[in-house]
């Protein structure tokens, strides 16, 4: 009986342990991504600062054609909004607040109860053409109730690997696009 008290006992304090970390680790998290693309700095910028020229490259355009999408305005403000049946594609909204032509591209996002997070395209001219770089900023505990934090804290340590494949397909989507001169 004295093994299974203590046993319960490591197993309760290791629970206690876990999700007290899970409160104290960073919730920061930050996904980057970068690709030369063989294009002038101002044809790449049109095609991200511009939610219009988005389902040429986007790599959650194609997830579920029934997807409700509906972008208005244009420039700083625009606004992208989606909602889907599919896990992949959710629903949420996506909106321009920051344009520093030809350079940066900032934008909002708003998954709803999974949280918000900010995402920038940073665009360098070089001599191959323009270096892109594409990051997501945020904070996993924002918004989330408080018994949920642990969880979400953990969750975050997956964030680059799901949401930098997703980067990656789309940064090699819009090289694939800007270099096609099809624009």
């Amino acid at each position: 009986m004295t093994f299974l008290k203590k046993s319960i006992g490591v197993l309760v304090g290791l629970i206690v342990f876990i999700v007290g970390a899970g409160f104290i680790l960073p919730s920061q998290v930050h996904v980057e991504r970068g690709i030369t693309i063989d294009a002038s700095t101002e044809q790449v910028y049109d095609l991200v600062s511009n939610f219009q020229n988005w389902e040429g490259w986007s790599p959650w355009a194609n997830l579920d054609p029934d997807a409700e999408m509906t972008i208005t305005g244009s420039g700083l403000g625009q606004t992208m909004t989606w909602a889907s049946e599919d896990p992949q594609v959710g629903q949420g909204s996506q909106a321009i607040v920051d344009l520093e032509p030809p350079y940066r591209i900032k934008t909002h996002l708003d998954f709803g109860a999974q949280g918000m997070a900010d995402a920038a395209f940073d665009l360098t001219p070089t001599d191959e053409g323009t270096h892109v770089v594409w990051s997501l900023d945020t904070d996993m505990r924002e918004g989330v109730p408080f018994l949920q934090q642990p969880i979400s804290t953990y969750f975050g340590f997956l964030m680059d690997g799901m949401v930098g494949t997703d980067y990656e397909t789309g940064l090699q989507n819009l090289k694939a696009l800007a270099e096609s001169g099809n624009v």
